[in-house]
Protein backbone atom coordinates (compact mmCIF):
# COMPACT_ATOMS: atom_id res chain seq x y z
CA UNK A 1 0.00 0.00 0.00
CA UNK A 2 1.20 4.09 -0.75
CA UNK A 3 -0.07 6.60 0.55
CA UNK A 4 -2.71 7.23 -2.14
CA UNK A 5 -3.96 3.98 -2.24
CA UNK A 6 -7.72 3.81 -2.40
CA UNK A 7 -8.93 1.54 0.39
CA UNK A 8 -11.85 0.08 1.76
CA UNK A 9 -12.73 -0.57 5.59
CA UNK A 10 -15.80 -2.52 5.50
CA UNK A 11 -17.61 -1.88 8.61
CA UNK A 12 -15.83 1.51 9.33
CA UNK A 13 -18.26 2.76 12.35
CA UNK A 14 -17.57 -0.43 14.51
CA UNK A 15 -14.81 -1.05 17.24
CA UNK A 16 -12.50 -2.45 14.80
CA UNK A 17 -13.18 -0.74 11.78
CA UNK A 18 -12.94 2.61 13.39
CA UNK A 19 -9.79 1.62 14.64
CA UNK A 20 -8.55 0.42 11.53
CA UNK A 21 -9.36 4.04 10.03
CA UNK A 22 -7.85 5.83 13.39
CA UNK A 23 -4.18 4.04 12.58
CA UNK A 24 -4.76 4.48 8.49
CA UNK A 25 -5.13 8.38 9.26
CA UNK A 26 -2.17 8.67 11.94
CA UNK A 27 0.30 7.00 9.23
CA UNK A 28 -0.71 9.61 6.33
CA UNK A 29 -2.88 7.04 4.42
CA UNK A 30 -5.37 10.20 2.35
CA UNK A 31 -7.47 7.87 0.14
CA UNK A 32 -9.80 6.29 2.62
CA UNK A 33 -13.74 4.84 1.74
CA UNK A 34 -15.99 2.50 4.55
CA UNK A 35 -19.65 2.01 5.17
CA UNK A 36 -22.16 2.51 7.60
CA UNK A 37 -25.31 0.95 8.16
CA UNK A 38 -27.31 3.65 10.08
CA UNK A 39 -25.82 6.61 10.71
CA UNK A 40 -22.21 8.12 9.37
CA UNK A 41 -20.49 8.88 12.50
CA UNK A 42 -20.03 12.42 13.22
CA UNK A 43 -16.12 12.01 14.61
CA UNK A 44 -15.61 11.85 10.72
CA UNK A 45 -18.00 14.53 9.50
CA UNK A 46 -15.15 17.15 8.40
CA UNK A 47 -12.57 14.71 7.64
CA UNK A 48 -11.64 13.61 3.70
CA UNK A 49 -13.26 9.83 4.12
CA UNK A 50 -15.66 9.11 2.06
CA UNK A 51 -18.65 6.92 3.72
CA UNK A 52 -21.01 4.68 2.00
CA UNK A 53 -24.81 3.68 3.27
CA UNK A 54 -23.75 0.01 1.86
CA UNK A 55 -26.69 -3.35 3.00
CA UNK A 56 -23.46 -6.02 3.52
CA UNK A 57 -25.54 -8.40 3.61
CA UNK A 58 -27.11 -7.49 0.09
CA UNK A 59 -24.55 -8.80 -2.69
CA UNK A 60 -26.55 -5.90 -5.23
CA UNK A 61 -25.37 -3.54 -3.12
CA UNK A 62 -22.13 -4.59 -2.36
CA UNK A 63 -21.13 -5.51 -5.73
CA UNK A 64 -22.29 -1.79 -7.16
CA UNK A 65 -20.38 -0.54 -4.49
CA UNK A 66 -17.41 -2.38 -5.81
CA UNK A 67 -17.80 -1.59 -9.56
CA UNK A 68 -18.40 2.11 -9.17
CA UNK A 69 -15.26 2.90 -5.94
CA UNK A 70 -12.60 -0.02 -7.51
CA UNK A 71 -10.90 0.03 -3.90
CA UNK A 72 -7.27 -1.44 -4.42
CA UNK A 73 -7.39 -2.57 -1.04
CA UNK A 74 -10.05 -4.29 1.71
CA UNK A 75 -10.01 -4.47 5.31
CA UNK A 76 -13.29 -6.57 6.76
CA UNK A 77 -13.97 -5.61 9.39
CA UNK A 78 -17.56 -5.27 9.02
CA UNK A 79 -19.46 -8.38 10.95
CA UNK A 80 -22.82 -8.93 13.56
CA UNK A 81 -20.97 -9.29 16.52
CA UNK A 82 -22.08 -9.93 20.10
CA UNK A 83 -21.32 -11.72 23.73
CA UNK A 84 -22.83 -14.54 24.67
CA UNK A 85 -26.07 -13.87 25.16
CA UNK A 86 -26.70 -12.58 21.78
CA UNK A 87 -24.66 -15.49 20.39
CA UNK A 88 -27.10 -17.91 22.06
CA UNK A 89 -30.00 -16.22 21.18
CA UNK A 90 -29.92 -14.92 17.52
CA UNK A 91 -28.42 -18.09 15.81
CA UNK A 92 -30.00 -17.97 12.49
CA UNK A 93 -28.97 -13.75 12.36
CA UNK A 94 -25.57 -14.68 13.17
CA UNK A 95 -24.58 -17.40 10.82
CA UNK A 96 -26.56 -16.21 7.94
CA UNK A 97 -25.50 -12.75 8.49
CA UNK A 98 -21.65 -13.28 8.95
CA UNK A 99 -21.70 -16.00 5.95
CA UNK A 100 -23.04 -13.15 3.45
CA UNK A 101 -21.39 -10.16 4.58
CA UNK A 102 -18.02 -12.02 4.06
CA UNK A 103 -19.12 -13.43 1.52
CA UNK A 104 -20.02 -10.30 -0.47
CA UNK A 105 -17.23 -8.81 0.15
CA UNK A 106 -14.44 -11.79 -0.86
CA UNK A 107 -16.42 -12.45 -4.25
CA UNK A 108 -16.40 -8.91 -5.44
CA UNK A 109 -12.54 -8.29 -4.27
CA UNK A 110 -12.04 -10.85 -7.05
CA UNK A 111 -14.21 -9.57 -9.14
CA UNK A 112 -13.17 -6.10 -9.15
CA UNK A 113 -8.95 -7.38 -8.96
CA UNK A 114 -7.96 -5.55 -5.75
CA UNK A 115 -4.45 -6.09 -4.68
CA UNK A 116 -4.93 -7.44 -1.51
CA UNK A 117 -7.98 -8.02 1.44
CA UNK A 118 -7.43 -8.79 5.03
CA UNK A 119 -10.37 -10.71 6.95
CA UNK A 120 -10.39 -10.15 10.17
CA UNK A 121 -11.87 -13.50 12.46
CA UNK A 122 -12.29 -14.17 15.73
CA UNK A 123 -10.77 -16.94 18.38
CA UNK A 124 -13.80 -18.62 18.86
CA UNK A 125 -12.56 -21.13 15.73
CA UNK A 126 -11.27 -22.98 18.14
CA UNK A 127 -12.18 -26.17 19.88
CA UNK A 128 -14.10 -25.60 22.93
CA UNK A 129 -11.56 -28.30 24.91
CA UNK A 130 -8.53 -26.59 22.28
CA UNK A 131 -5.17 -27.51 23.99
CA UNK A 132 -3.50 -23.84 25.52
CA UNK A 133 -2.07 -21.49 24.08
CA UNK A 134 -4.12 -22.11 20.58
CA UNK A 135 -1.77 -22.22 17.62
CA UNK A 136 -2.87 -21.84 14.21
CA UNK A 137 -3.20 -25.53 13.52
CA UNK A 138 -5.26 -26.40 15.85
CA UNK A 139 -8.13 -25.08 13.63
CA UNK A 140 -10.99 -27.78 13.17
CA UNK A 141 -9.02 -30.19 15.28
CA UNK A 142 -12.47 -30.52 17.70
CA UNK A 143 -16.23 -29.61 18.98
CA UNK A 144 -16.80 -26.16 18.76
CA UNK A 145 -18.11 -24.06 21.74
CA UNK A 146 -22.21 -23.78 21.75
CA UNK A 147 -22.91 -20.91 22.50
CA UNK A 148 -21.06 -19.08 19.62
CA UNK A 149 -20.57 -21.60 17.13
CA UNK A 150 -22.97 -20.08 14.69
CA UNK A 151 -21.04 -17.15 14.38
CA UNK A 152 -17.86 -19.29 14.41
CA UNK A 153 -18.74 -21.10 11.84
CA UNK A 154 -19.45 -18.30 9.52
CA UNK A 155 -15.45 -17.36 10.43
CA UNK A 156 -14.30 -20.19 9.37
CA UNK A 157 -15.86 -20.07 6.25
CA UNK A 158 -14.46 -16.80 5.64
CA UNK A 159 -10.89 -18.36 6.36
CA UNK A 160 -11.60 -21.04 3.94
CA UNK A 161 -13.09 -18.87 1.22
CA UNK A 162 -10.07 -16.67 1.38
CA UNK A 163 -7.62 -19.67 1.37
CA UNK A 164 -9.59 -20.93 -1.78
CA UNK A 165 -9.69 -18.31 -3.29
CA UNK A 166 -6.11 -17.55 -3.61
CA UNK A 167 -5.80 -21.55 -4.45
CA UNK A 168 -7.99 -21.23 -7.30
CA UNK A 169 -7.56 -17.55 -8.74
CA UNK A 170 -4.14 -16.47 -6.98
CA UNK A 171 -5.45 -13.75 -4.78
CA UNK A 172 -3.89 -12.29 -1.94
CA UNK A 173 -6.51 -12.83 0.61
CA UNK A 174 -5.00 -12.92 4.07
CA UNK A 175 -6.97 -13.71 7.70
CA UNK A 176 -5.82 -12.89 10.91
CA UNK A 177 -7.77 -14.31 14.31
CA UNK A 178 -7.85 -11.73 17.12
CA UNK A 179 -8.50 -12.41 20.53
CA UNK A 180 -11.47 -10.60 22.90
CA UNK A 181 -11.05 -6.90 21.72
CA UNK A 182 -11.70 -3.93 22.96
CA UNK A 183 -11.56 -0.19 22.88
CA UNK A 184 -13.78 2.91 22.15
CA UNK A 185 -16.59 2.75 20.00
CA UNK A 186 -17.51 -0.73 21.16
CA UNK A 187 -20.76 -1.44 21.70
CA UNK A 188 -21.99 -0.88 25.55
CA UNK A 189 -25.64 -2.78 25.17
CA UNK A 190 -26.14 -4.37 28.09
CA UNK A 191 -27.93 -7.14 26.03
CA UNK A 192 -25.72 -8.19 23.47
CA UNK A 193 -22.28 -6.48 24.42
CA UNK A 194 -19.35 -8.68 25.06
CA UNK A 195 -17.89 -9.08 28.63
CA UNK A 196 -14.78 -6.14 29.19
CA UNK A 197 -17.54 -3.09 27.59
CA UNK A 198 -20.27 -4.47 29.72
CA UNK A 199 -18.10 -5.18 33.05
CA UNK A 200 -17.05 -1.52 32.38
CA UNK A 201 -21.05 -0.49 31.83
CA UNK A 202 -22.35 -2.18 34.97
CA UNK A 203 -19.56 -1.35 37.18
CA UNK A 204 -19.82 2.91 36.16
CA UNK A 205 -23.94 2.00 36.27
CA UNK A 206 -23.63 0.65 39.79
CA UNK A 207 -21.02 3.77 41.20
CA UNK A 208 -23.77 5.82 39.99
CA UNK A 209 -26.55 4.44 42.06
CA UNK A 210 -24.60 4.28 44.95
CA UNK A 211 -23.83 7.92 44.89
CA UNK A 212 -27.47 8.32 43.94
CA UNK A 213 -26.88 10.12 40.64
CA UNK A 214 -30.16 9.03 38.76
CA UNK A 215 -29.81 12.16 36.38
CA UNK A 216 -25.78 10.48 35.04
CA UNK A 217 -28.12 7.51 35.40
CA UNK A 218 -30.39 8.37 33.13
CA UNK A 219 -28.06 9.79 30.56
CA UNK A 220 -25.93 6.52 30.37
CA UNK A 221 -29.75 4.76 28.78
CA UNK A 222 -30.03 7.36 26.57
CA UNK A 223 -26.69 7.22 25.43
CA UNK A 224 -25.18 3.71 25.85
CA UNK A 225 -28.40 2.16 25.06
CA UNK A 226 -31.31 -0.33 26.89
CA UNK A 227 -33.35 2.48 27.65
CA UNK A 228 -36.46 0.36 26.50
CA UNK A 229 -36.75 -2.57 28.44
CA UNK A 230 -39.65 -5.37 29.15
CA UNK A 231 -39.56 -6.88 32.45
CA UNK A 232 -41.90 -9.13 34.08
CA UNK A 233 -44.87 -8.00 31.49
CA UNK A 234 -44.18 -4.41 32.46
CA UNK A 235 -42.87 -1.73 29.86
CA UNK A 236 -39.92 0.49 31.48
CA UNK A 237 -38.81 3.64 29.31
CA UNK A 238 -35.69 5.16 31.15
CA UNK A 239 -36.31 9.42 30.01
CA UNK A 240 -36.07 12.24 31.82
CA UNK A 241 -39.36 11.63 33.75
CA UNK A 242 -38.47 8.28 34.75
CA UNK A 243 -39.46 7.82 38.18
CA UNK A 244 -36.52 5.94 40.96
CA UNK A 245 -38.54 2.97 41.63
CA UNK A 246 -38.47 1.93 37.65
CA UNK A 247 -35.01 2.92 37.21
CA UNK A 248 -34.04 0.67 40.10
CA UNK A 249 -36.37 -1.80 38.19
CA UNK A 250 -34.51 -1.19 35.20
CA UNK A 251 -30.83 -1.86 37.22
CA UNK A 252 -32.04 -4.41 39.08
CA UNK A 253 -32.84 -6.54 35.56
CA UNK A 254 -29.13 -6.22 34.59
CA UNK A 255 -27.69 -7.43 37.96
CA UNK A 256 -27.41 -4.24 39.78
CA UNK A 257 -28.85 -4.84 43.24
CA UNK A 258 -29.81 -2.10 45.14
CA UNK A 259 -30.01 -3.58 48.30
CA UNK A 260 -29.02 -6.50 50.56
CA UNK A 261 -30.42 -8.43 53.76
CA UNK A 262 -29.06 -7.78 56.89
CA UNK A 263 -28.91 -10.84 58.63
CA UNK A 264 -29.03 -9.49 62.25
CA UNK A 265 -32.18 -7.50 62.51
CA UNK A 266 -33.51 -8.93 59.33
CA UNK A 267 -34.09 -5.44 57.51
CA UNK A 268 -32.82 -4.30 53.92
CA UNK A 269 -29.75 -1.92 53.82
CA UNK A 270 -30.25 0.02 50.43
CA UNK A 271 -26.63 1.49 50.27
CA UNK A 272 -25.39 -1.99 50.04
CA UNK A 273 -25.13 -1.84 45.90
CA UNK A 274 -23.92 -5.50 44.68
CA UNK A 275 -23.19 -5.92 40.79
CA UNK A 276 -24.18 -10.36 39.52
CA UNK A 277 -22.28 -11.00 36.68
CA UNK A 278 -23.07 -14.20 34.50
CA UNK A 279 -21.21 -17.99 35.66
CA UNK A 280 -18.83 -18.72 37.90
CA UNK A 281 -15.89 -16.51 36.94
CA UNK A 282 -13.48 -18.83 36.08
CA UNK A 283 -12.80 -19.25 32.66
CA UNK A 284 -10.03 -17.41 31.40
CA UNK A 285 -9.81 -15.04 28.44
CA UNK A 286 -7.73 -13.16 26.82
CA UNK A 287 -8.10 -9.20 25.93
CA UNK A 288 -6.08 -6.72 23.22
CA UNK A 289 -7.21 -3.35 22.98
CA UNK A 290 -8.32 -2.63 19.63
CA UNK A 291 -6.00 -0.11 18.21
CA UNK A 292 -2.97 -2.50 18.33
CA UNK A 293 -5.06 -4.86 17.05
CA UNK A 294 -5.66 -2.20 14.48
CA UNK A 295 -1.65 -1.37 14.07
CA UNK A 296 -1.18 -5.00 13.67
CA UNK A 297 -3.42 -5.59 10.71
CA UNK A 298 -1.90 -2.79 9.09
CA UNK A 299 1.47 -3.88 9.54
CA UNK A 300 0.39 -7.09 8.27
CA UNK A 301 -1.06 -5.29 4.83
CA UNK A 302 2.12 -3.29 4.80
CA UNK A 303 4.24 -6.05 4.68
CA UNK A 304 3.10 -9.38 4.55
CA UNK A 305 1.32 -11.30 1.51
CA UNK A 306 -0.66 -14.70 1.89
CA UNK A 307 2.40 -16.99 1.25
CA UNK A 308 4.26 -15.40 3.80
CA UNK A 309 1.42 -15.72 6.32
CA UNK A 310 -0.15 -18.92 5.52
CA UNK A 311 -3.82 -19.60 6.12
CA UNK A 312 -4.50 -17.67 9.03
CA UNK A 313 -2.47 -15.81 11.78
CA UNK A 314 -3.05 -14.96 15.28
CA UNK A 315 -3.03 -11.86 17.18
CA UNK A 316 -3.32 -11.22 20.81
CA UNK A 317 -1.40 -10.38 23.63
CA UNK A 318 -0.29 -13.58 24.67
CA UNK A 319 -2.06 -13.06 28.60
CA UNK A 320 -4.74 -14.30 30.12
CA UNK A 321 -6.84 -13.84 33.31
CA UNK A 322 -10.09 -15.43 34.76
CA UNK A 323 -13.18 -12.90 34.39
CA UNK A 324 -12.86 -12.94 38.33
CA UNK A 325 -10.18 -11.20 38.16
CA UNK A 326 -10.93 -8.63 35.49
CA UNK A 327 -13.91 -7.93 36.70
CA UNK A 328 -11.87 -7.05 40.34
CA UNK A 329 -9.88 -4.73 37.90
CA UNK A 330 -12.72 -3.23 35.79
CA UNK A 331 -14.41 -2.15 39.88
CA UNK A 332 -11.43 -0.31 40.85
CA UNK A 333 -10.44 1.25 37.90
CA UNK A 334 -14.07 2.91 37.75
CA UNK A 335 -14.05 3.35 41.55
CA UNK A 336 -17.28 0.86 42.57
CA UNK A 337 -16.86 0.27 46.36
CA UNK A 338 -20.03 -2.52 46.31
CA UNK A 339 -19.65 -6.29 46.07
CA UNK A 340 -19.83 -8.90 43.03
CA UNK A 341 -21.11 -12.00 42.97
CA UNK A 342 -22.01 -14.96 40.24
CA UNK A 343 -24.73 -16.00 38.76
CA UNK A 344 -23.63 -19.68 38.44
CA UNK A 345 -26.87 -21.23 36.73
CA UNK A 346 -25.89 -18.67 33.46
CA UNK A 347 -22.86 -20.40 31.24
CA UNK A 348 -18.82 -20.36 31.52
CA UNK A 349 -18.28 -20.39 27.67
CA UNK A 350 -15.07 -21.71 26.42
CA UNK A 351 -12.81 -22.26 29.73
CA UNK A 352 -10.26 -21.22 28.37
CA UNK A 353 -9.07 -19.03 25.40
CA UNK A 354 -4.81 -18.03 24.95
CA UNK A 355 -3.86 -17.43 21.36
CA UNK A 356 -0.50 -18.64 20.62
CA UNK A 357 1.40 -15.40 19.19
CA UNK A 358 4.51 -16.36 18.24
CA UNK A 359 4.10 -16.60 14.63
CA UNK A 360 3.41 -13.27 14.59
CA UNK A 361 6.26 -12.17 16.69
CA UNK A 362 8.17 -13.70 14.42
CA UNK A 363 6.95 -11.46 11.80
CA UNK A 364 8.44 -8.48 13.83
CA UNK A 365 4.98 -7.35 15.54
CA UNK A 366 4.12 -7.20 19.44
CA UNK A 367 1.32 -5.62 21.40
CA UNK A 368 2.60 -2.65 23.34
CA UNK A 369 -1.10 -1.65 25.60
CA UNK A 370 -1.09 -2.98 28.88
CA UNK A 371 -5.01 -4.29 29.92
CA UNK A 372 -4.99 -2.01 32.79
CA UNK A 373 -3.74 1.25 30.87
CA UNK A 374 -6.29 -0.24 28.02
CA UNK A 375 -9.32 -0.51 30.63
CA UNK A 376 -8.27 3.22 31.78
CA UNK A 377 -8.36 4.32 28.66
CA UNK A 378 -11.77 2.90 27.59
CA UNK A 379 -13.28 3.85 30.83
CA UNK A 380 -11.91 7.35 30.65
CA UNK A 381 -13.52 7.97 26.90
CA UNK A 382 -16.58 5.99 28.29
CA UNK A 383 -17.81 8.23 30.98
CA UNK A 384 -16.90 11.37 29.34
CA UNK A 385 -19.16 11.00 26.52
CA UNK A 386 -22.08 13.55 25.83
Amino acid sequence: MNKNSKIFIAGGTGLVGSAIIRNLLSKGYNNLISSFNRKKPQEYENSLIKFYPINMISQLDVNSFFEKERPEYVFLSAAKVGGIVANNTYKADFIYDNIMISSNVIHASYKYGIKKLLNLGSSCIYPKLSPQPMKEEYLLSGALEPTNEPYAIAKIAAIKMCRYFNEQYGTNFISVMPSNLYGTNDNFNLVDSHVLPALIRKFYLAKLLSQEDYKNIKNDFRIAGNSKLHIDNKTVVIANDTSKEDMLLALNYFGIKTDSLNANNNQYITNQINVSLWGTGTPFREFLYVDDLADAVVYLMENYDYKDIGEFINIGSGIDLTIKELASIVKRIVGFTGTISFDVSKPDGTPKKLLDISHLKSLGWSPSVSLEDGITKVYDWYKNRS
